[in-house]
C-alpha cells in the first residue's frame, strides 16, 4: 500500500525518498483523536518500521512512569542539574494537567505507535534527540535576559487563571496556518529558544526517519515539527553539532571572573588608600548585602532555619568565586535537612501544577531554593559593588591643596 488512505490523509504526508515511502503523521501529544489516527495508519499501510518522537529517557518514562520516585535530590544539586529537573518537571506537570482535563494520558500516541509496531513485530525507532542535551542547550541559548522571560512567563503562568482549552482547540492547532502562527509569535518572543527546541529537532528527527530502513516506514512527530521535517527530510545532516552542550559564552564567563576581582581589586584599592578602617566597611557592607540576600532567596520560598543560616554564611564567599553557587549549597542543606519522602515523589506531578503545590513538596521546594537563592543573590552582589564603591569614594583622599600665589605687585603693601 502506497496511497494515505482517504479517510486518514488529514495531517499525514507522504513522503517518497529514493525507493522508500514515508507516512510522517503529525499529531498533538494530548489528543484522543492523535492516537486513533496513529493507530489507524499503522494498521492500513502495515510499515516495515516506526520512528517516534522519543529519545531513551523519555521512553524509558513512558514504561515506567515511577521513575521519579527513584530520584536522588543531592545528587542532582551537587551536580548541578537543579534547573534541567526544574524545566522538565513544570514542562511534565503542564501536559500531565491538560491530559486530565482531557481525559487522556501525554503522549499517548507516541506509546500506541510503539505498542502497534510490537503488535505488528516491525522495530521502532527512537527518534529525537536526548531531551537532557535539548534543555541545556535551550539554557545555554537563553542568556540571561531570556532565562529571565521564561522564568516570568512560568511563574505568572501559574499564579494567573489557567485559560480554557478544549480538545477542538488541540485539533485546530494542528492545521498548518494555525501552527505556522503560533510558531511565529513564539519565535518573536524568545528566538533562541524555538531554534533549540523546535528548529535543531527538525533536523535531527529528519535525519533520524532518513536513516529508519524500510520500504514503508510511518513516523509519527508533534504537529510542530512536521514544516521542518519537510523541509530537511531530502538533505542529509550532520547531528554531531546538535548534541553538543556548548560551553558558556566567552562574555557571560568574562563578566563571572570580572565581577568578583572588581570586588577584591576595590577591598584592595580601600585598604590602600584609605586604611584598615575603610577596607573593614567595604567588606562588612559586602558581607551583610550578600548575607541577607542569600537568605532572603532560600527564605521566601520557605527554606528551612538551617538552610536560611547557611545561605546567609555561604553568600559573601560563593559571590566571590564564579565556580560556585550559593544556590547549590542552600539546595544540598535543605535536601539534607528535608529529606524527600516517598510521597513527595507520587505527587510531584500533581505539586508542580501550582506555587502552593511547589513550595509543600520537598523536592520541588529544594530545586525552587537553588533558584531563588542564586537569583537574589545576583541581585545582592550588584547592590553590594554599588555601596562598596560609595564607601570607597567617600574615603577617597582629598586632592593636594594647591600653595597660595604670591600677590602681584598691585597688591605688595607699600
Amino acid at each position: 500500500m502506497t496511497d494515505i488512505p482517504a479517510p486518514l490523509s488529514q495531517n499525514v504526508d507522504k513522503i517518497c525518498l529514493d525507493d522508500r515511502v514515508i507516512y510522517l503523521v503529525g499529531t498533538a501529544h494530548v489528543s484522543a483523536q492523535s492516537v486513533e489516527l496513529v493507530e489507524n495508519i499503522i494498521s492500513q499501510v502495515s510499515p516495515d518500521a516506526v520512528a517516534v518522537e522519543l529519545c531513551e529517557g523519555r521512553f524509558r518514562s513512558m514504561r515506567d512512569p515511577d521513575r521519579w520516585k527513584n530520584t536522588n535530590i543531592v545528587t542532582v544539586v551537587r551536580e548541578g542539574r537543579s534547573h534541567v529537573l526544574l524545566a522538565q518537571l513544570m514542562l511534565a506537570s503542564y501536559q500531565r494537567k491538560l491530559g486530565l482535563k482531557l481525559k487522556i494520558k501525554p503522549g499517548a500516541e507516541m506509546s500506541a505507535a510503539v505498542h502497534a509496531a510490537e503488535q505488528l513485530g516491525v522495530p521502532f525507532f527512537l527518534a529525537d534527540r536526548d531531551i537532557g542535551i535539548t534543555l541545556r542547550r535551550a539554557m545555554a541559548s537563553l542568556g540571561v535576559v531570556g532565562l529571565f522571560k521564561v522564568l516570568y512567563s512560568g511563574l505568572a503562568g501559574m499564579l494567573q487563571k489557567p485559560q480554557e482549552v478544549t480538545e477542538e482547540e488541540i485539533e485546530r492547532l494542528k492545521s498548518t496556518d494555525a501552527l505556522e502562527e503560533v510558531l511565529r509569535e513564539f519565535g518573536a518572543l524568545l528566538p533562541n529558544l524555538r531554534r533549540t527546541l523546535i528548529d535543531e529537532r527538525d533536523v535531527y528527527l529528519a535525519q533520524k526517519i532518513r536513516e529508519v530502513n524500510g520500504k514503508r516506514i510511518v513516523a509519527v512527530v508533534g504537529a510542530a515539527h512536521v514544516p521542518g521535517i519537510k523541509r530537511h527530510i531530502n538533505t542529509p545532516s550532520d547531528l554531531g553539532p546538535l548534541t553538543i552542550v556548548p560551553p558558556k559564552s566567552l562574555t557571560l564567563r568574562a563578566i563571572g571572573w570580572s565581577i568578583p576581582l572588581l570586588i577584591v581589586a576595590g577591598l584592595v584599592y580601600g585598604l590602600a588608600t584609605s586604611g584598615a578602617g575603610t577596607f573593614t566597611r567595604m567588606l562588612t557592607t559586602w558581607f551583610w548585602i550578600t548575607g541577607v540576600a542569600g537568605a532572603l532567596g532560600a527564605a521566601v520560598v520557605r527554606a528551612h532555619p538551617l538552610t536560611v543560616a547557611a545561605s546567609f554564611i555561604a553568600a559573601p564567599v560563593a559571590a566571590l568565586h564564579p565556580l560556585l553557587a550559593t544556590g547549590w549549597i542552600s539546595g544540598l542543606v535543605e535536601a539534607l535537612v528535608r529529606k524527600p519522602r516517598v510521597c513527595d515523589l507520587e505527587t510531584i506531578m500533581d505539586d508542580m501544577s501550582s506555587v502552593r503545590g511547589m513550595l509543600s513538596n520537598r523536592v520541588s521546594r529544594t530545586l525552587l531554593i537553588v533558584a531563588t537563592t542564586n537569583l537574589f543573590v545576583m541581585v545582592g552582589m550588584i547592590f553590594g559593588a554599588k555601596e562598596m564603591l560609595s564607601i570607597a569614594n567617600e574615603q577617597a583622599p582629598a586632592s593636594v591643596v594647591a600653595p597660595p600665589q604670591s600677590p602681584t605687585p598691585s597688591e605688595t603693601p607699600g
